[in-house]
């Protein structure tokens, strides 16, 4: 594992998530994608709040009750199957790239320790008036969070 400027959450894998070969159907990956995507944008900015943000405030806050993200776009490469054991896995996410009203995050679900990936994945994010259903320019607030955990493009084997 790389060290990445993200985070990293536990994701327990449940008896549900095995399929009939014996390990994480490749479907569940996507949950528990989604898990750590959850946990990263409604945790408290802390320090890396910036202009616009207080400490408190998370990046779902800086959203506000008028937007909402929506999923554009998954990647996921499937390195080494992943078999039921009641230890967690970790899901380490980034984001590695930020545009207009738009935002990819890059992840990798690993061993606590790194000593093994299985899977590696990308998402892309789109930032929308729950409204219109139009997608709205990111605010300064907004990018200065999402900058705190920028980190380099998810190092799929394909695209070597």
């Amino acid at each position: 594992m790389t060290e990445r400027p993200g985070l990293s959450f536990p994701v327990q894998i449940r008896f549900g998530d095995i399929d009939s070969y014996g390990h994480v159907n490749n479907v569940i990956y996507l949950s528990y994608l989604e898990d750590a995507r959850v946990q990263l944008i409604h945790r408290a900015l802390g320090e890396d709040a910036g202009a616009g943000a207080a400490e408190e405030d998370s990046f779902h806050d800086l959203v506000g009750v008028e937007n909402f993200t929506l999923v554009a776009r998954h990647e996921i490469e499937y390195v080494k199957p992943l078999l039921f054991r009641t230890d967690p896995v970790h899901v380490n996410i980034w984001v590695t790239g930020i545009g207009g009203s738009s935002f990819d995050f890059g992840y990798e679900v690993a061993e606590p320790d790194g000593s093994a990936v299985y899977a590696l994945a990308a998402s892309s994010m789109v930032l929308v008036n729950r409204d219109s259903g139009v997608p709205v320019r990111l605010s300064p607030a907004q990018r200065h969070a999402l900058e705190q955990w920028k980190g380099e493009a998810v190092p799929f084997r394909r695209r070597r």
